[in-house]
């Protein structure tokens, strides 16, 4: 099967595919876009800071000579921002197509106290879900034009921590680590959610969820203005090998669940070994995974966010 000769290093011919990743600049989303743009994809990477996302292209450039300067585009794009998320999806949806879609931004390491935007929304919740919620629905016609996929990215956080995000929001009882933990439920049943919306409504347009593992700076390599740890911050990451990866690694999972054309939507992939390895076809959280759950989120993230999926138009666009 096409899922056994699967090799991370050696992706598949993309020339001609065109993709937009979220967070580009540093981290997953910049090894992401390094692994697709070497295949010969090309890519939007969107990110909240033009500087940083300048300096993030001239990397790839320089790590990937051969690639075409049409290849890598940026876009500013700040996920807790609903008006910077309406006003890069106008931009991305000029496009005749998309091919695929990873919705990779997110805070990692959120505040120790409560923060909202200026939408009103919690700070974590709206970075990491719905920014993203938002642009998916957005760009949902132009990913149809392609027959493309949205990548949501989960955690194995979710398994460890059962916290059912009843109240999304957080007005009561907030900590950065259940913010953090609710909002990859949250990304992770809105990903499988979607994939029941878009198969129910006959949309040609998948919905998957991949989660990069234990993936940390200290085991990545150094890259000027992208990754630029400590000799400290190596040698405490270091210690974690038996349980941990790079970056580099961890956008494995990603790339492959973008672009793997054997990956039906629905599906969540991960490192062979949960934390670390290469990509492999996995099992959710339960909470991941309720139905009720992932409706009730749904219906909040349409509050908060103002957006409706335009379910009915991206199923009559014709590719």
């Amino acid at each position: 099967m096409a899922r056994e000769r699967w090799d991370p290093e050696r992706l598949p011919d993309l020339s001609g595919r065109s993709y937009l990743v979220t967070g580009a600049n540093a981290g997953l989303g910049y090894f992401a876009t390094e692994q697709l743009v070497r295949a010969g994809a090309g890519v939007v990477m969107t990110g909240r800071s033009p500087n940083r996302l300048a300096t993030a292209r001239a990397a790839l450039h320089r790590r990937v000579p051969d690639a075409e300067p049409w290849q890598i585009e940026t876009l500013l794009l700040d996920t807790s921002n609903l008006g910077s998320v309406r006003a890069a999806a106008a931009t991305a949806g000029m496009r005749r197509r998309l091919d695929g879609l990873l919705l990779n931004a997110g805070i990692v390491h959120p505040p120790r106290e409560r923060r909202t935007t200026a939408d009103g929304n919690e700070l974590v919740l709206a970075t990491n879900v719905l920014g993203h919620f938002a642009l998916a629905g957005a760009l949902l016609t132009t990913l149809a034009a392609g027959g493309g996929r949205m990548v949501w990215v989960g955690s194995v956080s979710t398994s460890l921590w059962r916290y059912d995000p009843i109240d999304p929001q957080l007005a009561e009882g907030y900590t950065a680590w259940r913010a953090y933990v609710q909002s990859k439920v949250a990304t992770t049943a809105l990903g499988f959610a979607a994939d029941r919306h878009l198969r129910e409504a006959g949309v040609g347009v998948s919905s998957v969820v991949a989660h990069p593992g234990y993936a940390i700076r200290g085991r990545t390599p150094g890259i000027l203005g992208v990754n630029e740890p400590s000799r400290g911050k190596r040698f405490v990451d270091n210690l974690q090998s038996p349980i941990a990866q790079s970056k580099e690694h961890g956008a494995w999972p990603l790339v492959r669940a973008l672009v793997d054309p054997a990956i039906e939507g629905g599906e969540y992939w991960g490192p062979r070994w949960v934390t670390h390895g290469e990509p492999r076809r996995q099992s959710a959280a339960a909470i991941t995974r309720d139905d009720e759950v992932a409706e009730r989120l749904w219906h909040a993230a349409e509050d908060a966010t103002g957006v409706r999926w335009p379910l009915a138009k991206a199923a009559r666009v014709r590719r």
